[in-house]
């Protein structure tokens, strides 16, 4: 237990940063309909259940063009 109370003011910066990184994620599928590989239905899978890296994935190998 003490472990987990040592850990606890790491995982605190990295679960806000996660989760900014999801909606940020959401939001720009949600509002771009272009992707480079996929579809919108996917990406939203895989940001929102992979929330660690799935919005890393997404800004990374989704991301299409902006037109």
């Amino acid at each position: 237990m003490s472990l987990l109370q040592e850990m606890f003011p790491l995982l605190i910066p990295i679960f806000v940063i996660d989760v900014i990184l999801a909606v940020a994620a959401v939001r720009h599928i949600l509002r771009h309909p272009h992707y480079r590989f996929g579809n919108r239905a996917m990406w939203l899978i895989i940001s929102l259940i992979i929330l660690m890296f799935g919005p890393i994935i997404y800004f990374v190998f989704g991301r299409g063009e902006e037109k």
